[in-house]
């Protein structure tokens, strides 16, 4: 039986819809107090669909574009749950560590060289303000560092077998 799409959802539920353990799930609650799914008799949780878009978000944030727990934290101090729930930008403005940043200022700052560097994940480079070059550039680097992450995870892996 299939729930509607304003049903709430057990902590299985939520763990699944996201992808994560439902241990991370509690963890999140504990770093992050905007987390707070209703708890019924028993202390069982129950997420409402804001819940789940929170925590989608935050799992956006944290692992897709490398944040860290005190990054999001304060994000949202910052920005509040809009930086949250659109954690890939919402119109003109993208979610840095440094609050909601526009693209045009993510272009410039590129190009220039000047300020914080801004991470953008390769599949949402700004084509405006960057030439062709620049972008295969910035992908090929992409490419590289993903390559140079799998064969550390090798590694490290190796390493923990032996001991």
């Amino acid at each position: 039986m299939n729930k509607g799409p304003l049903a709430l959802r057990t902590i299985s539920e939520a763990a699944d819809a996201l992808g994560v353990p439902q241990h991370v799930l509690r963890f999140w609650e504990t770093k992050f107090t905007f987390i707070r799914p209703t708890k019924r008799a028993g202390g069982r949780r129950f997420y409402r669909p804001q819940d789940i878009d929170l925590l989608q978000g935050i799992k956006t944030l944290l692992y897709d574009r490398g944040y860290t727990i005190r990054g999001v934290q304060k994000l949202f101090k910052e920005d509040g749950q809009k930086a949250i729930l659109n954690p890939t930008g919402v119109g003109d403005a993208v979610a840095t560590e440094q609050g909601l940043v526009s693209r045009e200022e993510i272009a410039v700052e590129d190009a220039a060289g000047v300020g914080q560097p801004v991470f953008v994940r390769p599949d949402t480079v700004p084509t405006t303000g960057l030439s062709t070059e620049m972008r295969e550039s910035f992908l090929n680097i992409a490419k590289a560092l993903e390559d140079a992450q799998a064969t550390l995870g090798r590694q490290i892996g190796k390493a923990g077998r032996r001991s």
